[in-house]
């Protein structure tokens, strides 16, 4: 096989797989390492992915993290529709505990909170502190070491105590989608998220059409494990047929 049919499999593999190793790849086309090791350089070199230790990544996984400001100024109207739309998702018993994931679409939620009397749990100051406005409201912050970038709770503390929650329904937020599930670049944030998912017993994903068909770093939820997605309506139609397929609700505001 040409280097080139060879390099174009791998970025095949790659963006289905989500991550190569160089032993993994070096078995599969039947060559030695530092073939494959040569082909993963030239691709490096080309833009086309992100070499790391033992093999490599899509160039997806490893973009800059934009911070919580620059997301709050962004996509803001489809945000807030987006966040319209789920708002019809939440309980209709306004005592149900609502868990909170931290993130710009997410806070678009809190217009919505004010009918409810319930306990609102969040791992976002933030979004605590937005929620104390309506004063019916029963605030959680979830406990744990606050990341600048998103301005989000994460560490064990947190994953602990959301663990031990068993909320009604949870609305997170989410850096990438596609047909396989949703992601995130931060391992801690993945893993406060996956909590969420496994102690809520509703699962809404709130994204805009800008996160469709992107995949980061660490898979927080497979497309099974969530009910619902929220988002606007520019989400391509193979992205939606194969959510649907999976059994999500995906609602267009």
């Amino acid at each position: 096989m040409y280097a080139r049919e060879r390099q174009r499999q791998i970025r095949e593999i790659l963006s289905s797989s989500g991550r190569v190793t160089v032993t993994a790849l070096a078995e599969h086309f039947a060559v030695t390492t530092e073939t494959v090791r040569r082909d993963l350089d030239q691709l490096a070199a080309q833009e086309l992915l992100v070499r790391v230790h033992g093999g490599a990544v899509p160039r997806s996984t490893t973009e800059v993290e934009p911070d919580l400001d620059s997301r709050r100024t962004t996509h803001v109207e489809a945000k807030r529709r987006i966040a319209l739309a789920a708002a019809r998702l939440l309980p209709t018993d306004p005592r149900a505990a609502v868990l909170l994931d931290a993130g710009s679409t997410t806070a678009e939620l809190l217009p919505h909170l004010a009918p409810r009397r319930g306990p609102v749990i969040t791992n976002a100051p933030a979004i605590a502190q937005g929620a104390l406005v309506h004063t019916e409201l029963e605030v959680h912050l979830l406990p744990g070491r606050v990341r600048p970038t998103t301005q989000a709770a994460v560490g064990s503390a947190t994953v602990d105590a959301v663990r031990a929650l068993n909320s009604e329904v949870a609305f997170l937020g989410c850096n990438g989608l596609d047909a396989e599930g949703f992601t995130t670049p931060d391992p801690d944030e993945a893993a406060v998220k996956s909590a969420m998912v496994r102690s809520a017993g509703r699962r809404v994903v709130l994204a805009d059409s800008s996160k469709a068909g992107t995949r980061h770093l660490v898979t927080f939820a497979r497309s099974t494990e969530i009910d619902a997605l929220v988002t606007d309506g520019a989400l391509p139609d193979e992205i939606h047929s194969s959510l649907v397929e999976a059994g999500i609700e995906v609602i267009q505001a």
